[in-house]
């Protein structure tokens, strides 16, 4: 299976019977039980870093969207290549009216937009194929689209370099052969370099499985 094959088998899993359970299975029981980094931790990021002025990048169900933006006027855009995850999602805030974008998030986004201050990319990497080195191109592509002085944020699951009990290793091992996953070899230290290729002011907490980070455009 190629790179660009293996990108649409890794989201097409989000169908919407899949999205329906999604916030309860991932983030409410293997958030909390198998990765052992508490969605709320994630929410906490979300909210000290989203602007005014926010892209969304491989949206999900919009959970944080959903449940942590105020009501203040903001711009809010959604890039995601799932179909289904764009149009729940963009129904489930359409009181902001987001800008919505299907794109591969691995090929350049030629948005052809204003850009953004802040930009969320939570639980993507971990689905995207190759190895995090190859699959860091992302950040350059989000690079573009962010004004100087803009956070890039987000999260991963880890495959190497963090504690996982017996259940975790098990679901990631299905979900990497199934093609969900495509982390079996990443790990913070090449998430940290990637990062510093594009980035500075970069910050990586690792709790549990999961690595949140931060960085900006200079």
């Amino acid at each position: 299976m190629n790179k660009e094959s293996a990108t649409f088998a890794g989201q097409a899993v989000y169908s919407k019977k899949v999205l329906s359970i999604y916030d309860l299975w991932v983030l409410g029981f293997s958030n909390h039980y198998l990765w052992k980094c508490p969605t709320k931790l994630i929410s906490q990021q979300f909210i000290e870093l989203a602007s005014k002025n926010h892209l969304d990048v491989g949206v999900g169900t919009g959970y944080y969207l959903k449940n942590h933006l105020s009501l203040t006027e903001r711009r809010v855009a959604l890039v995601d290549l799932n179909e289904n995850s764009l149009e729940s999602t963009a129904t489930a805030i359409q009181h902001f009216n987001p800008e919505v974008y299907r794109r591969n998030i691995l090929d350049p986004l030629e948005l052809k937009c204003e850009k953004f201050d802040s930009i969320s990319i939570n639980y993507l990497l971990h689905c995207l194929p190759g190895e995090l080195s190859e699959k860091s191109v992302v950040f350059t592509h989000l690079h573009e689209v962010l004004n100087d002085g803009g956070v890039l944020f987000g999260s991963t699951i880890l495959g190497q370099g963090i504690p996982k009990n017996v259940f975790a290793s098990k679901l990631m091992n299905f979900y990497n052969k199934k093609g969900i996953f495509t982390n079996e070899d990443d790990d913070v230290h090449t998430l940290e370099t990637v990062l510093n290729d594009t980035f500075v002011d970069v910050e990586i907490n690792i709790i549990g499985c999961v690595a949140l980070f931060s960085a900006r455009k200079k």
